[in-house]
């Protein structure tokens, strides 16, 4: 792979595409992960939601570019090191909002939503909002970055006609406020408040405790799905009960990380921390047991 194209790939951020896995929550939740039809579905909400995300990323990349060449790690995308021109950046938005118009007019064949069209166009919306301002206002950045979690997993249900559980819903706003919380937390301790024009109105124990609030409600609510008598209903079985603990164990590992030498992004956490990702996996293999197998 040559550098040009790996400057590309950076510019679009594909391993930030990993955020929008959560598409598939709805049909592994629902235990039709080995349903081919939705399952392919389930792969076309996550390019949709991938290459709508990466025109996000390159918009607010354009409008940053100045700051970010005198960010210590953000000097080196591809925009700010002069990599990859504006110009060429404009032509990679085109072929990207392409490639979303064209792959959401086939989704809608396959499920004749207009929901379809509309949870992108708003999370688009929203988040170049943010981009051109949004973002310098204290709770409300954080907002909109949660909301993004929140559509990705309703996309899922929605492209699949899945109804997702409201506790669900509920773990992950309360876990994304914590994953945004917490990387408020550690620009600020890591860059200094004059790096980001926000974080002049957080302060550090403002985010210290909101964040393990949010935490604690994210751990509850995880609780209240697996304990509900329409989740255990549609199992078959209580076992979810038993997952609990992993998720404490994954989410004590991750503040863990947090709390150290990080910068706060949670796919750098997760990609960085081997028994992080271990963990996660493991958590994965029993609640597929207990989903599938028993």
């Amino acid at each position: 792979m040559t550098k040009k194209i790996k400057n590309y790939i950076k510019l679009i951020r594909v391993k930030h595409w990993l955020k929008n896995g959560l598409v598939f929550l709805p049909i592994f939740f629902s235990s039709n992960i080995f349903n081919i039809n939705l399952l392919l579905t389930s792969v076309l909400a996550f390019f949709i939601f991938s290459f709508t995300s990466s025109i996000v990323y390159v918009v607010n990349d354009m409008n940053d570019i100045e700051k970010d060449k005198l960010h210590p790690v953000k000097k080196n995308r591809p925009l700010a090191s002069g990599a990859i021109s504006i110009p060429m950046a404009r032509v990679v938005i085109v072929i990207l909002f392409v490639l979303v118009a064209l792959l959401s007019f086939f989704a809608y064949k396959v499920n004749n939503n207009i929901f379809i069209f509309i949870i992108p166009l708003i999370y688009l919306v929203l988040n170049i909002m943010y981009s051109k301002g949004l973002k310098n206002i204290p709770i409300i950045d954080v907002v909109i970055l949660v909301s993004g979690f929140v559509f990705r997993v309703m996309y899922g249900g929605v492209i699949t006609d899945i109804e997702v559980s409201k506790y669900l819903y509920l773990m992950i706003i309360f876990g994304a406020f914590y994953l945004g919380f917490g990387k408020r937390r550690n620009e600020i301790i890591k860059n200094g408040e004059k790096s980001r024009k926000v974080l002049e109105l957080y302060n550090k124990e403002f985010l210290d405790k909101n964040m393990y609030v949010m935490l604690g409600l994210a751990v509850v609510s995880y609780t209240l799905w697996c304990v509900d008598p329409a989740t255990i209903a549609r199992v078959g079985n209580d076992y979810l009960f038993w997952t609990i603990p992993l998720l404490i164990i994954i989410l004590l590992l991750y503040s863990l990380n947090i709390e150290g030498n990080s910068h706060g992004d949670p796919i750098e956490v997760i990609l960085a921390d081997k028994k992080l990702l271990v963990t996660v996996f493991i958590y994965i293999i029993v609640m597929g047991g207990i989903l599938y197998l028993l």
